[in-house]
Order: structure tokens, then C-alpha cells, then sequence
């Protein structure tokens, strides 16, 4: 998560006091209310000079002269920097996930509960990305039928049990005859293949060989460019739930707004993630402050982690919020979900 300032054990004590309860009330901290909690009896006015002495380093910041001091940027990244990421995740928790999860046997559909259930415990935006498509959704077979003039069944079935289909409307008519060479040469030349690597090779092969292959190549091609093939899971596909959550005051609403701003540019959250979420890193990483990818973004955190399954990363799942968000038990879902992750999708493919 980065390094930790260096300053003195009474200091940091007093500065995550003064995080936590700035989380707990979003009220700013004066001096009187961390004397009834400290535990080294320390007196308002040793507690005032600790401060003063933390806003001059820049971790608190005095909305007006007379109020107590609220956290920075610099000390909620101070924070996140003590949290040792093993706390217990809650049997609440744990239940909303597992009900939310459980029995799925399709990943995008893991991804996109995930999105959800991560809104659901940070009171956040949760956020789930696909990468590319990996072994789990290589071909099996497919299968046309035909249904009428033009009209076609396209059922693809997935090594991993997904199947999908999708009634092609075409601009030629195939006959049956057409549609059962179509299948055969698919299912014979690509049984195990990526689902981008048959819609490229099979591009490849109409524009590289379509003297020798002139009848079978033009109905492959039909059905290609109608869509037979077309899954979301072939690109990265963004699951993103709780934009809502962040409606609070007229300054959220504001601060919405901007966040949907960007969240409809779906592609900008891959380059978003992908900014902030190293691919070998093992552990879930915070960020606070996304102004260097998103301008605006600079009042938000993000919670992440790459779901990854062996030493290969699929995708990554985050939450972005609000600084003042509870991070120990934001964290703490993250890493819980970044690890049923690697389970699901062993069992499923």
C-alpha cells in the first residue's frame, strides 16, 4: 500500500483515532473528544499541540477556525498503510456474499454478483472487470438450425458448461445442408480454441483461402459476420452497482454526477484498474486519491484486487468510495471475494 510516514508512536495513535472517528461520524475531531477516549490520559491540551504539529505535516486539515480537524488524503493513505488486511470478515458478511454467490456456475455472472455484493457491504460503488477470455471459455461445440427464411439458432457451448445462443437474422438464406457443413468444420478445426482466436482464424482463413474453400468459406462467414460468435466475454466486460450509495449531501450529489460521468465510459474503469491493480500483486491495494487517471476523482479511494485463478489474473474487483469510508472492512470483503474467486472457477471449469 505504499510507505508509512515517519512519525512518533503518540502521533500515530492520535492520527488514527482522529480516521476512525472522522469515519464513524463525518463530523470534524476536536481535541475534548479524543481526551474521552485516549488511553494514555493524554489532556486536551497535549492532545491540541499533536494536532497542530500533524496538520503542519499535512495530515488534518481545519475546515473553520473553530472546529476540530478533519483527515487528508496524506492520513487516510497513513491509515490504510497500518491496516494489516487480516481482520476477521464478519458472519454477516460472510453470509451476504455466500448467499449472493453461491450456486453460479457462469463467471460473468460470479463477476457481476460480485459488483453487487461489494456495493452492498462498502455502502460504495463495487466494481468487477473480466479480462480476456481464459480456458474457461474455450469452445466445445456448436450447432445452427435453421428456423425459417433467413433466420438461424446459433448454440455455442463452453468447455466450462456455459452455453449460449442467439437467433441470427441473415442477409442469404443457408440451407440445412449449409448449416450442418458450417457446424462440422467449426466443431473439427476448433474444439478447445478461445473464442477471439476462432472468430480471428476463421477471418483469416475466409480472406487467405476462399478459392479452395469457396462454398463452406461463404456460409462460415455469413454466420460469423451475423454474430454467431459475438460474446461479451471476448473483451473485457465491467460490472459496476451502488452508484446510489454515494447520494448523501448536495456535495455527493455533486460528486455522483462526476463519478457517473465516468462510469457510463466503461472503458475508462478497465484504465482505471488497470492503473491501480499491479497484476502480480498478492494482496488487495488501496488508493487514495484517483486524480492521475481520473481528474475529478481526487475526494475518492479505491479498494482493489486482481481476481486471479493459479499465477493467472481474469479480471479485478474493486470498490470506489468516498475517503471517509469504513477501508478494514472494505478490505477485508475484497480480499474474502479475490479468493472465492480462484475456488469458483476451478470448480465450474
Amino acid at each position: 500500500m505504499g510507505e508509512t510516514p515517519d512519525i512518533g508512536k503518540r502521533e500515530r495513535e492520535i492520527l488514527t483515532a482522529i480516521v476512525e472517528t472522522y469515519i464513524s461520524t463525518g463530523e470534524p475531531v476536536g481535541s475534548r473528544t479524543l481526551a474521552r477516549s485516549n488511553r494514555e490520559s493524554l489532556s486536551p491540551a497535549s492532545i491540541r499541540n499533536v494536532m497542530s504539529d500533524l496538520s503542519d505535516a499535512g495530515f488534518l486539515e481545519q475546515p473553520h477556525t473553530s472546529a476540530g480537524r478533519i483527515p487528508t488524503a496524506k492520513a487516510y493513505r497513513f491509515y490504510a498503510n497500518q491496516l494489516t488486511g487480516e481482520a476477521t470478515l464478519s458472519p454477516a458478511d460472510e453470509s451476504l456474499i455466500q448467499g449472493n454467490l453461491q450456486g453460479l456456475n457462469d463467471v460473468q455472472e460470479f463477476m457481476e454478483r460480485t459488483s453487487h455484493v461489494l456495493s452492498l457491504i462498502s455502502h460504495g460503488v463495487g466494481v468487477a472487470v473480466t479480462s480476456a477470455p481464459g480456458q474457461g471459455h474455450a469452445l466445445e461445440h456448436v450447432y445452427f438450425q435453421r428456423l425459417g427464411d433467413r433466420k438461424v439458432l446459433a448454440v455455442v457451448v463452453m468447455r466450462n458448461g456455459v452455453v449460449r445462443d442467439r437467433v441470427l437474422r441473415l442477409s442469404d438464406d443457408l440451407s440445412v445442408t449449409d448449416l450442418e457443413v458450417a457446424a462440422n468444420y467449426i466443431n473439427q478445426n476448433f474444439r478447445g480454441w478461445e473464442m477471439n482466436a476462432v472468430r480471428n482464424e476463421i477471418a483469416r482463413r475466409v480472406q487467405q483461402e476462399r478459392a479452395e474453400y469457396d462454398r463452406l468459406m461463404s456460409s462460415v462467414e455469413t454466420l460469423y459476420t451475423q454474430g454467431a460468435f459475438a460474446t461479451e466475454s471476448a473483451q473485457q466486460t465491467v460490472f459496476v452497482e451502488g452508484a446510489s450509495n454515494l447520494v448523501i449531501t448536495e456535495q455527493d450529489k455533486e460528486r455522483l454526477r462526476q463519478l457517473l460521468a465516468t462510469l457510463e465510459e466503461k472503458q475508462r474503469i478497465v484504465n482505471l484498474l488497470s492503473a491501480y491493480l499491479d497484476a502480480r500483486q498478492e494482496a488487495v491495494r488501496v488508493v487514495v486519491g484517483l486524480e492521475d487517471t481520473v481528474p475529478h476523482l481526487n475526494n475518492f479511494v479505491l479498494i482493489g484486487a486482481p481476481a486471479r485463478v493459479g499465477d493467472e489474473v481474469m479480471g479485478s474487483l474493486a470498490v470506489i468510495g468516498p475517503t471517509r469510508m469504513d477501508y478494514e472492512h472494505t478490505i477485508t470483503a475484497v480480499s474474502y471475494i479475490a479468493r472465492l474467486f480462484d475456488q469458483f472457477w476451478n470448480e465450474v471449469t
